[in-house]
């Protein structure tokens, strides 16, 4: 029994040495076949083919760089148009989910709830609170407003080759009186190397298609009504905006005339102070016998082609219902800026609650005012100092400009006289 016992130790140790020396005989022969290992294997082809590519890429023919290019042109625009899309549908979840008590919650948010004074001393909140800037909006031209705005200001103007002329003499006006936060919105090549030639800050935006089709052809009113658009973003990133558009020459500094007490400060199309104003129009209807006369409400429109927004949550609504609006149908922005800013709350609309301030018609002068009033009164002539004029009443807007420049700047006081009060 005990023979039979050793003889099995014996053998079971022969086998074990046996295994011992098969793996040691493969792992050798695994060696010499599989230097990098044996996983490894797969991955140092691959890396070997990655070189062979990296080596050959070196010698690319024009053709296959210029298919490169313009796959990552491509690319680069759909990146855009896939960030565009991400902050619209944020925007809009948002909206959805403040619910039909947000206007509660809103007034709550700015304060407690106070008792009103005495008869007499009473008077609303007239400013609404500003947002908080984010500067993820778009960090790019955060850093541009960073650098050239002066306590977080900015005229913006928009201009593509179309209205080359006309931004040029409002450059010229812009630096003769020292304005440094003034920015070009650039919407094609053209504008934007002019802008380089001038040391005038610019910007150009990401692709976009609905906005470069129009900003690269359009003329000067589908231009205008970009404005809506493209204002938001400087708005998100906490900045007050004075927008111009580019048939305006500058006198002063607009920014020593704003009240900044309202979240729309604008100047007016009107041509008098009623106009200008606003005025009880009296209508008469004499088939009413004793009720024939009816009292309304009237003022002439404000001008969406010079306007300061503060960057408050009423100025990005106005901003965001324009552009809805203008994009769903073929509209005047001029129109419909003023629909937005004054229809009331009724039936299946909501108004929009922005407070709003007219600019002193002598000071922001369009060129009705101008040309049917000021030029024939010898009185205004010498006492008014417009801070802008606008040559929004008459298409010859160039030659008007460059007359305004001659009688404000230069002193020509026959500079205004040859043009008529209208069109021919």
């Amino acid at each position: 029994m005990a023979g039979r016992r050793e003889r099995s130790q014996q053998l079971r140790g022969s086998r074990i040495a046996i295994a011992i020396l098969v793996g040691i005989f493969i792992g050798c022969v695994c060696a010499v076949m599989f230097p990098n290992g044996f996983f490894n294997s797969s991955s140092s082809a691959l890396t070997a083919k990655e070189r062979v590519q990296v080596g050959s890429s070196s010698c690319e023919s024009p053709a296959r760089i210029k298919m490169l290019k313009s796959d990552f042109a491509s690319l680069s625009e759909k990146n855009a148009y896939l960030k565009k899309q991400v902050r619209e549908l944020t925007e809009k979840l948002r909206l959805a989910e403040q619910g039909p008590d947000n206007a509660r919650k809103q007034v709550l948010a700015l304060g407690t709830q106070i008792k009103a004074g005495p008869f007499g001393t009473v008077k609303s909140l007239r400013t609404n609170p500003t947002i908080l800037s984010d500067e993820s909006v778009n960090p790019r031209l955060a850093k541009i407003l960073e650098e050239i705005a002066v306590d977080k200001e900015v005229i913006v103007a928009l201009a593509n080759a179309n209205v080359k002329s006309m931004l040029e003499v409002q450059i010229a006006s812009i630096k003769r009186l020292g304005i440094t936060n003034y920015l070009v919105v650039a919407l094609d090549d053209y504008i934007e190397n002019f802008c380089k030639s001038k040391d005038v800050a610019y910007y150009k935006r990401d692709p976009d298609k609905d906005v470069d089709t129009v900003g690269k052809t359009g003329g000067n009113h589908a231009v205008s009504g970009l404005k809506f658009r493209v204002l938001r973003e400087f708005l998100q990133l906490g900045y007050g905006v004075l927008l111009s558009d580019v048939d305006i020459v500058f006198l002063q500094n607009p920014f020593r005339h704003l009240y900044r007490d309202s979240d729309v400060e604008s100047m007016s199309d009107g041509h008098s102070n009623m106009t200008a104003y606003g005025f009880n129009d009296v209508s008469d209807e004499p088939a009413m016998g004793w009720a024939r006369y009816a009292h309304t409400m009237r003022i002439w429109v404000f001008n969406s082609g010079f306007f300061y927004l503060r960057p408050t949550i009423p100025s990005i609504e106005l901003l965001d219902r324009v552009a809805d609006r203008l994009s769903k149908a073929k509209l005047w922005d001029q129109a419909v800026f003023n629909e937005e800013l004054f229809y009331p709350s009724h039936p299946d609309y909501i108004g929009l609650h922005a407070s709003k301030r007219v600019m002193d018609m002598y000071e922001f002068m369009n060129s009705k005012v101008l040309f049917k009033t000021v030029r024939k009164n010898q009185e205004l002539k010498k006492k008014v100092k417009p801070v802008i004029v606008h040559v929004n009443y008459h298409p010859d807007k160039l030659n008007r400009m460059r007359a305004v420049v001659e009688f404000y700047v230069n002193g020509k006081q026959d500079a205004l006289d040859s043009f008529p009060d209208g069109s021919e």
